[in-house]
């Protein structure tokens, strides 16, 4: 089970993470998501967690308990949409910027 935490503190690594989801069975991998420039912890982070059952009960105990101070929400992470508009790719003009006026 993929577990999605948000409301960090900034100064929760991952390491932190592993030890307050351990309580509530194994743990295959437990990680802050950072801000790729600066390396600095953007708030959220994901546990997974092997066993569904153990997983969903730490959701159940850790979602908007107090952690480090902040309160945190806890829920089954949902997979990456592709709904999200793509501004990349070829769709077509381009703003009409800098472009030489014709009259």
């Amino acid at each position: 089970m993929n577990i999605y935490i948000a409301g960090l503190s900034f100064s929760v690594t991952d390491q932190d993470l592993n030890n307050l989801f351990a309580e509530y069975g194994e743990i295959s991998s437990a990680k802050v998501i950072t801000d790729r420039e600066t390396g600095k912890s953007r708030g959220f982070g994901f546990v997974e967690m092997p066993n569904d059952a153990e997983g969903q009960k730490a959701i159940d105990e850790l979602n908007g308990a107090e952690y480090d101070n902040k309160v945190i929400s806890v829920n089954v992470a949902r997979p990456k949409s592709n709904d999200r508009p793509s501004y990349g790719g070829n769709r077509g003009g381009g703003g009409g910027y800098n472009k030489p006026r014709r009259y």
